[in-house]
Parts: structure tokens; sequence; C-alpha cells
């Protein structure tokens, strides 16, 4: 029996902004399903984005959403989880938005271990807001705002996680659409702040600069760089040049900051 996805989706919002060939619609059904596999109430589910094509998602659906202001949901969404911690708090972005204008509140989100799940399209560049690189644009890569080619190093977002504290770091992609439920799924029972990088492609702004074929040559591009976790541990460091690992990447137990926080207030009074 096919899943029924209508009765998580908001009545009269399809069909939706994203280009042919964009990866956020796999990423949104995979959120869906990870929903209702962790048996999610929509009355207790807040869905929090920025600003970006992967920020429109909550938009389409029928959960308690909030649309915010560029770079700033991890900030909107703390304010949520401190305010109604027994809400289920998920929020979407993409590399723009969660690293470059956000990344001072994601940095801090994961410090803090606070117990949100925070899912990041990365399709390496501001497709939304005019093509500009973004901290995950490939080195040597073009955008509107580096024609000749991006200069910078990328940002790693699940390195950068891990060494600013979350507590579950997982990357998948859209190729492998799914596995994204799994880690989305494993993310949202994590008692923590959990980060799901999911890498995807944004034919329009980034596949028509970087002269990709089509969108079917890009899928295939994720294919092959993305090597599992534990098929990693069995190649040498000259077999995984290139590549890039997917599945569960870091897990720890650590004491979250909504827990925390109860006792700073119950001490207060």
């Amino acid at each position: 029996m096919a899943f029924d996805y209508d009765k998580y989706i908001r009545p009269g919002k399809l069909p939706h902004i994203w280009c042919p060939g964009c990866g956020h619609g796999i990423v949104m059904k995979g959120l869906i399903r990870a929903i209702d596999t962790c048996g999610l109430e929509k009355n207790n589910t807040a869905i929090v984005s920025g600003i970006g094509c992967a920020s429109r998602l909550p938009g389409y659906l029928d959960f308690c959403t909030l649309h915010t202001a560029h770079g700033r949901a991890a900030a909107f969404a703390t304010g949520v989880k401190m305010a109604k911690p027994e809400m289920n708090v998920i929020l979407v972005g993409g590399d723009g938005d969660g690293t470059a204008i956000g990344g001072n509140h994601f940095i801090h989100a994961c410090r803090r271990n606070i117990d949100m799940t925070y899912i990041i399209m990365n399709n390496n560049i501001y497709g939304m807001t005019g093509g500009q690189f973004s901290p995950c644009t490939p080195t040597g890569a073009k955008a509107s705002t580096t024609p000749y080619g991006n200069p910078d190093p990328a940002f790693d977002i699940a390195k950068l996680a891990i060494g600013a504290g979350a507590t579950f770091v997982a990357r998948g992609t859209a190729y492998h659409a799914t596995q994204i439920d799994k880690l989305i799924t494993e993310a949202i029972q994590h008692k923590g702040f959990s980060v799901v990088e999911i890498l995807d492609d944004c034919p329009t702004t980034y596949g028509r600069r970087n002269k990709f074929k089509s969108v079917i040559e890009m899928m295939n591009r994720l294919k092959d760089v993305a090597v599992p976790v534990k098929a990693a541990e069995k190649m040498t460091a000259e077999q995984l040049q290139g590549k890039i690992l997917t599945g569960v990447l870091y897990k720890e137990e650590r004491p979250n900051y909504t827990d925390e926080y109860a006792k700073v207030i119950a001490r207060a009074k």
C-alpha cells in the first residue's frame, strides 16, 4: 500500500515552488515518513525555517510552523523549545541559511545541546536569493558571485556540528532517498541536538553554471561520492579520496539544555 503523504500536507499549498530536479521534495517526503514513524502529533510538533528554497518546506506541511528571518531559524526554534519544552521541534533549511547567515546561531545550538533536530539541505549554493556562493560551495565551483571559480575552502557541516557540540550527527543524500527517513527518525528520537545533513542538488543555479548536463548526471554524482560509514572502515585513505561519508557519523549521550535549564528554574524558585 502506498504511503499517504496527503494527510500531512497543508490543503491548498501545492504545487510547490521547487524547480524540476531539485532534491528538496525528496527530503520533504523523507521527513514526513520519519514524522509518521515517530508518531508525532501535529499540534505538538513545530517545524521552523529561515529563508531560501529549502526553508519553504514548512509552508507545505500541516503542523505548527514558523517561517522566520534569514539565518534565524535556530534562534526562533530555541525560543519555541524553551517556552514549550514538551514540543517536538524540527528545523529545516539550506547550507547558506544554516552555516553562513545563521552560522552563529547554529554553532551555539550545537554547543547547548538543546533537544531539537536540524535538517540542513546542502545544495552548495544560495538557490533562491541569487545563486551566490555559500560556505559549502566546493573550491573552484562557479556561482553568481564567483563567476571565475570559488577560491574559498568549503565547510564540512558534519565536522562543524560535531566540533561545536551536537550529540547526533548524520549525513545522507537525495539519491539515497530511502535512507533519509531512517536518519531523520533516529535524529528525532535522540535526546539532544541532532543534525542531519542531506546532500541534494540545485540544477538551476548550481548545475547550469557548473556545466552539468542533466539532473541525472547530478544525481549520479551523489551516488558516486557517497560511502556508508561501515563500508569506509574497510577502505584505504586512497580509496576514500574525494568520497563523502554517509549514515550516522557521531552519537553520544549528554545532558540536554532543556533539562538543565529546568534545573536552574527549580533552584531559582
